[in-house]
């Protein structure tokens, strides 16, 4: 305040502007501070939004809770929400609103469960088909609300005598004097007060009798049992109201053994069952102990201890004090078992040796398998329990175990993981004896390392002396290289699988293009990756023949295109005269011989360029190559040959190698050269006259063998005289 003649002003400062961010929600309409240590200090604002609509349009609403910090200042800390409301039939017809109007009223309580901390009870007037409803919610220790109400209190009757229940709230006085706030909570047409309950606490311990089972030694009154265990279970109760009343109680508790099985290996003598069940009077000032016996099965199974658990409450809940929900209301204790004849502890000495079947592993396909032998000897009291755990890295899987053991034991291994537990000469493994096991792995080829590790230890619930755990546990690392598992193909595009050349063909004396200059080749190199495995960064290199021993154009490299994430690095190769119609190029070949020899890059300096190829599903490059016609117009040749190559490169070394079908790619363009008037013409005259030679030859042959020589007329009539 500021005083200025005699007149005085209000200056007010806006320090915090909160919102509920929903017109028409009534934000700030209730309002209510929270001193939840009691301190005489403000910890909390709430805030209520009572007509925030929710997802079905109606009525809701919300109470927003802001928390003091160090600097004085309100920071939004939760929202609190009612149950679900849905919208009745007789409602929507009525016209009247829908939902529950949460936050209508808010009311700090000093203390209802006796617990130091201030709660809060929050109206909703017009849930049940507005009836109404409250909600109680405690203070903790962090100077907050919890979250999650612990209490809803529902209206009762019809609706219609008195509704809108929790529109209006109380809670300062304890009318009854019994040192308890009580409650009264209004509506339209009545209220309704409510007695607060006392709160009892109830705590409870546990203690066996001998500690551990050692079935060697008869611990049971009963003639035809042997090994037996008390059970000692002790009960306080207190109220925490200054003026409580209730001195004594009922409580109920329940014993249960090995809760987690479904065949017990012990049973009570009183029942002769796995659990039992019990009524007894409490006092609040004197504690209460009670024993109770069972006894153990025949040959029990040692894998775990025995589990003994112990339920407990008030007998009566809806009558009486009400239990701290704070506090448990269960305990779960273990009862290990030994043999170790008289003696009260089992000392055992583990000795761990594991060897791997290999020293290092080249994987080339997911089959790849390996195993590690382990083997297990205990030197003094019998080990219970002995297990082995194996836990190893994601890059292999478990396959199984088999014994190696001179006896045939079944050794059970459970995974999990990777992690792998094995119960070892299981119940124990007994003084002096050694158990050997073999477990297999396989590769995974979804994790890719550069080593294999396993770490193998192995554990008893038999005691150890420290100066002997040393030899419990072996690291092991395999040093690991993978076959980079991709398939790499070159693929050829051309209108034409051999050009030919013809003699005395002619080539334009300008080129102003590059689709002038000659035959277009296209080569597609694909990497992709098999199946979903990892494989390395990659470089493909590509050469090619340009130039000839004179200096004439072979190849020429007009386009480079890659897939997504490739980058190639190609300089000055594509089109490195730069013909375009703006700059023409006049070709002027000189005439050379040309072999397969000599357009190999063997003997040229061929051109190359690199590209990189990130570790992907699939990568690309793609290249256009044109032939350099004039160059083989002139030229003197019959056929050749000229190689594209594509090698890839690891450049990944330390953990992949690439095989020797993925290293390279050949792509060949062959041409020919054919004479443009075909066979001369002094070869078709001397082959016509050496024919007519032969011709002459064989018909002077015939002659002289009388081929042509005609019977005379004497010698016809003769023969004619004859027949």
């Amino acid at each position: 305040f500021h005083q200025c003649d005699s007149s005085y002003f209000i200056s007010v400062i806006n320090v915090c502007l909160f919102s509920s961010g929903q017109i028409g929600s009534y934000f700030g309409s209730v309002l209510q501070t929270v001193d939840v240590d009691m301190d005489s200090y403000t910890d909390l604002l709430l805030v209520g939004s009572p007509m925030y609509m929710g997802s079905e349009r109606d009525e809701q609403g919300q109470v927003y809770v802001f928390k003091l910090n160090k600097d004085g200042k309100f920071e939004p800390e939760m929202t609190l929400k009612p149950e679900p409301q849905a919208c009745a039939n007789n409602i929507a017809i009525k016209n009247e609103p829908c939902g529950a109007r949460f936050g209508t009223a808010i009311a700090a309580i000093p203390d209802l469960n006796l617990d130091g901390w201030a709660d809060v009870v929050i109206g909703s007037p017009l849930e049940n088909d507005h009836r109404g409803a409250v909600y109680i919610y405690h203070g903790n220790k962090q100077k907050t609300l919890k979250e999650k109400y612990v209490q809803r209190i529902a209206a009762g009757g019809d609706g219609k005598k008195v509704k809108f229940f929790g529109q209006s709230i109380h809670g300062i006085m304890d009318l009854n004097d019994d040192g308890i706030i009580d409650v009264t909570i209004g509506g339209l047409g009545g209220a309704s007060l409510y007695w607060s309950r006392d709160v009892a606490e109830l705590h409870a311990n546990m203690t066996f009798n001998p500690r551990k089972i050692n079935l060697q030694q008869p611990s049971c009154e009963e003639p035809d049992k042997n090994a037996c265990v008390k059970i000692k279970t002790c009960f306080s109760y207190k109220v925490k109201s200054d003026k409580g009343t209730n001195l004594t109680t009922v409580i109920r508790y329940g014993l249960l053994l090995d809760s987690l099985r479904s065949s017990p290996r012990g049973k009570f003598i009183r029942t002769d069952l796995k659990s039992l069940l019990v009524n007894i009077n409490i006092s609040i000032t004197d504690a209460l102990c009670t024993e109770h016996t069972f006894y153990m099965l025949d040959e029990p199974d040692f894998r775990d201890p025995i589990m003994v658990s112990l339920d407990f409450g008030l007998a009566d809940p809806d009558n009486g004090p009400v239990m701290d929900g704070n506090l448990p209301t269960s305990i779960n204790k273990t009862i290990p078992l030994v043999d170790c004849g008289n003696e009260d502890i089992c000392i055992a000495d583990l000795h761990l040796t594991a060897t791997p079947s290999r020293t290092s592993m080249f994987i080339k396909a997911n089959q790849e398998k390996f195993n590690v032998s382990i083997y297990v000897k205990n030197s003094k009291d019998h080990a219970y329990n002995t297990k082995v755990s194996l836990s190893y890295s994601e890059n292999i899987n478990y396959v199984k175990v088999e014994s190696i053991s001179g006896v045939n034991r079944n050794t059970v291994c459970q995974p999990n993981n990777t992690r792998v537990v094995c119960a070892v000469g299981y119940p124990f493994l007994k003084a002096n004896t050694e158990e050997a096991f073999r477990i297999h792995f396989e590769v995974n080829p979804a994790h890719v390392r550069k080593d294999i590790s396993i770490h193998v230890v192995a554990t008893t619930d038999s005691e150890e002396s420290e100066s002997t755990l040393h030899d419990n546990q072996v690291h092991i690392t395999l040093p690991v290289v993978y076959e980079a598992r991709l398939k790499f193909t070159a693929t050829k595009y051309m209108k034409e699988e051999n050009i030919v050349i013809k003699e005395g063909e002619t080539f334009p004396s300008v080129f102003n293009h590059t689709s002038a200059i000659g035959d277009e080749m296209k080569v597609s190199y694909t990497i992709e990756k098999e199946a979903n495995v990892e494989i390395p960064d990659l470089r493909l290199t590509v050469k090619y023949p340009q130039t000839s021993p004179y200096k004439n154009m072979l190849l020429y490299l007009t386009h480079v295109s890659s897939s997504e994430g490739v980058n190639c690095r190609t300089d000055n190769l594509i089109n490195p005269l730069q013909i375009h119609p703006e700059s023409p190029h006049k070709p002027t070949p000189k005439k050379e011989s040309l072999s397969q020899y000599l357009v190999s890059c063997s003997q040229l300096e061929c051109r190359s360029f690199s590209c990189y190829l990130p570790s992907a599903n699939i990568n690309q490059v793609n290249i256009t190559l044109r032939l350099w016609k004039p160059t083989f117009v002139r030229a003197e040749y019959s056929t050749v040959s000229m190689t594209v190559h594509g090698e890839l490169k690891n450049l990944n070394t330390e953990l992949f190698v690439l095989s020797k079908n993925n290293d390279a790619r050949l792509v060949k363009v062959q041409v020919t050269k054919t004479s443009l008037s075909g066979i001369p013409l002094w070869i078709i005259i001397l082959s016509i006259l050496i024919g007519l030679l032969l011709l002459a030859l064989v018909i002077f042959a015939l002659w002289k063998f009388g081929f042509f020589r005609r019977k005379s007329m004497e010698e016809m009539k003769e023969e004619m005289r004859d027949d």
